[in-house]
C-alpha cells in the first residue's frame, strides 16, 4: 500500500474545539463590512418575519373583527357551554384592514430586497473567504521544508486545498446565515410573544434549553464520527492520487486485483464510520421535532385550559401566538440541523489549521546576510545527517569541492548520494558538523541566497501546464525570447522544438505528458541554462533516455557545467568520465575518490561497478547486434575507447 494510506494524521481531541471555531470566525476579520452588511440585512428580514405574523393578528383583530373581545369571550363561554349565541354580529373595519395591507405590501417588497442583499453578501462572503483560505495554505505550503512534504502524502494536502476549503467557506458563510437568522428569527419572536401574553411565553422558555442540551449531547457524537471520515477521506485520496499516477506500473505488473483488495479495506473503513454519522445526523432532527411537539402540545392545552382566566388574548392574539410557537420552534431546529452540519467542518478546519500551523524545519537565522554570490569553495565539514533517529545516513563525512569543479557521486541506491546534494541546496541542514560555502557557514546565509543561485536538472524532469517557452521561462520570467531560444540551442533542445507544430508556443500539458522523457529533460536542461546558476545540481538527468537523446543531453550538460561548481549524480558511469573528480559513496562514506581514469587504474569499487556495468552493455548489445568496435585510440585509456 501506498504511504498515502499508511500515513497518519495527528489525533484531534474528542471534545469541541472552541479555538478553532474562533479561528474560522476570525477568517471573516479582513471582510468585516460585509458581514455587518450581511447580518444587516438578516436582522431586518427577521424583524419583518416577526411582524408579520403580528400584522395577522392586526387583520384579525382590527380589519375583521373590529375589535369584538369582550363579545369573543362571551361567545367563547357560551359555546364551553354549549350554548350558542342568537345575536352575535362581527363587524369588520375596511379602513383600518386596507391600511394593514398597504404596510404589509410595503413590508414585503422592503424583505425581498434583504434577502436578495443577505444571499449576494453571503455568496461574494463565501468566495472570498475560500479564495483567501486556499492562498493562505499555497503560500505556506511554499515555506514549508522538504520533510514535511517526505512524510506527508500528496492526497492529504489536496484533501486540504479542495474539499476541506469548499467545506469551512460554506461554514463561515451559509453556515452563519442559518445561524443569525434561526437566532434572530428566536429572539424576535419571543419579544413579540411577551407583547401578546408574558405567561405563556414564560411556558415556552425552558424548552429552549432542553433543545440545546439535546443539540450538545448529538454533537458531541456526531464530531468523532466526521472527524474519523474525514481522515479515512485523506487516505483515500491518496490511494486515488497514486494509482492513477501509477496507472502504467499497475497495468504492467498486473496490480488491479491487489490494488482493489486494498482500497476495498480503506473504503469499508470509511463507509462504517460515515454510516455512523449519518445514522446520528438523521436521528438527530426527529428527536429535536418531538422535543418541540411537546412544546407546542403542552402550551396549546394550557393556553385552551385557561383561556378564560389569562387575560389579554384575543382571537387575532391566540392564532399569532400559536404561529409565533410554530415560528420559534423552526428555527431552533436549523440551529440544530447546522450544529450538526458543522461537526464536519469543523473536523475539516482542524485538519487545515495543522497545515497552517506546521513549521518549517529549516528557516532562516536572525541576522541572515546575503553573500552576493555562492561562488566559492564548498567545504562539509564533520558532517552527520539522517531522516530518522538511529538511522544514519551520513557519519563524519568531509569534502572539499573547489569553485567551478565537476563532482560525481556513484555508489548503491540508498547510501547517501542524493542527501548529499540535499544539503549542498540546504534543503535539509546538517545535525552535526558545517557546511561552508566561500568559507561561510551557510546556515547563516539566508535560503533564498541559496535557492536562487542553483540550478537542478533531475531524474524525472517536471513540467509545469503551459507552453515550452514559458517552461524554459519558469526560473526567469524576464528573459527575452532571443534569450529562450539561446538557452534551448545549448541545451540541444532547439530542433526537436522546430520540429514541433507551434515550435515554442507548442503545449506540453499536465506534467508535460505531450512530450517525451528525453524531450521534457532537454526542456529542463534549458531552463537551467536560461536560470544561470553558480551550483548545478544533475540527478540522473541520462537514466531515462536513449542513446541519442543522451547524447544530446551530455552535449548540454557540458555547456550548462562549463565554469560552474556541479554535483552530478550517476549511475550510468560512461556520462561521468570527464568529471574532475569521481567519489564512490558506501554507507555514508567516501570509499573512493579520483578521476576517471585513476579510479580504473586502482580496481576498486569503481572499478567493479564500472566493468559491471560496461559488460552488461555490451551483452545487451551482442544480443541486439548493435555492437560495433571501436579501434582504441591512442594515448586514451582502453576502456575509454570502447563504447559504452
Amino acid at each position: 500500500m501506498s504511504e498515502d494510506a499508511k500515513f497518519e494524521e495527528e489525533e484531534f481531541s474528542s471534545q469541541f474545539n472552541g479555538d478553532t471555531v474562533a479561528r474560522l470566525v476570525g477568517l471573516l476579520k479582513p471582510h468585516w463590512r460585509w458581514v455587518v452588511g450581511f447580518l444587516i440585512c438578516i436582522g431586518a428580514v427577521a424583524i419583518m418575519e416577526s411582524y408579520f405574523t403580528f400584522l395577522n393578528k392586526r387583520i384579525i383583530d382590527e380589519g375583521i373583527l373590529g375589535g369584538l373581545e369582550g363579545e369573543l369571550m362571551a361567545l367563547y363561554r357560551q359555546v364551553v357551554g354549549f350554548q350558542v349565541p342568537q345575536n352575535l354580529t362581527i363587524r369588520g373595519n375596511p379602513d383600518a384592514l386596507r391600511g394593514i395591507l398597504v404596510q404589509y405590501a410595503g413590508l414585503q417588497f422592503a424583505s425581498a430586497l434583504c434577502v436578495f442583499g443577505f444571499i449576494y453578501l453571503t455568496d461574494i462572503l463565501g468566495h472570498r473567504v475560500q479564495y483567501d483560505l486556499r492562498k493562505r495554505m499555497f503560500s505556506h505550503l511554499q515555506t514549508l521544508s522538504f520533510s514535511y512534504f517526505d512524510r506527508t502524502p500528496v492526497g492529504w494536502i489536496m484533501s486540504r486545498l479542495t474539499s476541506d476549503a469548499g467545506r469551512i467557506s460554506d461554514l463561515i458563510t451559509w453556515g452563519m446565515l442559518d445561524i443569525a437568522w434561526a437566532v434572530l428569527n428566536v429572539g424576535t419572536a419571543i419579544v413579540f410573544m411577551l407583547t401578546i401574553n408574558w405567561q405563556l411565553t414564560l411556558l415556552v422558555v425552558p424548552f429552549i434549553p432542553l433543545l440545546l442540551y439535546v443539540a450538545i449531547w448529538f454533537k458531541k457524537k456526531i464530531l468523532v464520527e466526521f472527524r474519523q471520515a474525514r481522515k479515512f477521506n485523506s487516505k483515500i485520496t491518496g490511494a486515488y492520487n497514486e494509482n492513477i499516477t501509477g496507472v502504467r506500473v499497475v497495468k504492467a505488473l498486473r496490480r488491479e486485483e491487489k490494488n482493489l483488495d486494498e482500497f476495498k479495506d480503506l473504503t469499508r473503513d470509511m463507509y462504517r464510520v460515515s454510516f455512523r454519522a449519518s445514522w446520528l445526523s438523521a436521528l438527530f432532527l426527529p428527536v429535536v421535532q418531538i422535543v418541540s411537539a411537546g412544546a407546542i402540545g403542552g402550551v396549546l392545552w394550557y393556553s385552551g385550559a385557561n383561556v378564560g382566566t389569562i387575560g389579554g388574548l384575543t382571537i387575532g392574539g391566540v392564532q399569532a401566538f400559536i404561529s409565533y410557537i410554530t415560528f420559534m420552534m423552526w428555527p431552533i431546529q436549523d440551529i440544530a440541523r447546522v450544529y450538526a452540519q458543522m461537526q464536519q467542518s469543523v473536523a475539516s478546519a482542524e485538519r487545515i489549521f495543522s497545515l497552517l500551523d506546521a513549521k518549517p524545519d529549516i528557516v532562516d537565522r536572525d541576522g541572515a546576510t546575503d553573500p552576493g554570490t555562492i561562488r566559492g569553495e564548498v567545504v562539509f565539514e564533520n558532517v552527520d545527517f539522517f531522516y530518522e533517529e538511529n538511522k544514519p545516513v551520513l557519519k563524519n563525512f568531509n569534502l572539499c569541492v573547489k569553485p567551478g569543479e565537476t563532482i560525481a557521486l556513484v555508489g548503491p541506491t540508498g547510501h547517501g548520494k542524493s542527501t548529499i546534494v540535499n544539503l549542498v541546496c540546504r534543503f535539509y541542514e546538517p545535525k552535526a558538523g558545517q557546511i561552508t560555502i566561500n568559507g561561510q557557514d551557510y546556515t547563516t546565509m539566508p535560503m533564498h541566497a541559496i535557492h536562487s543561485r542553483i540550478g537542478m536538472v533531475l531524474q524525472t524532469p517536471h513540467l509545469f501546464s503551459g507552453t515550452i517557452k514559458d517552461n524554459i521561462r519558469y526560473g526567469r520570467l524576464d528573459a527575452s525570447d532571443d534569450e529562450v531560444i539561446e538557452a534551448a540551442k545549448l541545451a540541444g533542445a532547439h530542433n526537436f522544438i522546430m520540429e514541433l507544430e507551434k515550435g515554442y508556443e507548442e503545449e506540453v500539458g499536465e506534467s508535460g505528458v505531450m512530450l517525451s522523457v528525453g524531450q521534457k529533460q532537454l526542456v529542463s536542461l534549458a531552463r537551467a541554462i536560461l536560470s544561470d546558476p553558480e551550483i548545478m545540481i544533475m540527478d540522473e538527468a541520462t537514466s531515462s533516455v536513449d542513446t541519442l537523446t543522451e547524447a544530446l543531453i551530455q552535449q548540454g550538460m557540458e555547456n550548462l557545467m562549463r565554469d560552474r561548481t556541479s554535483f552530478v549524480i550517476a549511475h550510468r558511469l560512461s556520462t561521468i568520465k570527464r568529471a574532475d573528480r569521481i567519489i564512490v559513496i558506501e554507507h555514508g562514506t567516501i570509499a573512493e575518490m579520483g578521476s576517471h581514469t585513476e579510479l580504473l587504474r586502482k580496481k576498486g569499487h569503481y572499478y567493479n561497478l564500472y566493468t559491471n556495468q560496461f559488460r552488461a552493455e555490451l551483452e545487451k548489445k551482442y544480443e541486439t547486434g548493435t555492437f560495433k568496435a571501436v579501434k582504441p585510440v591512442e594515448g586514451k585509456d582502453s576502456a575509454e575507447s570502447i563504447p559504452a
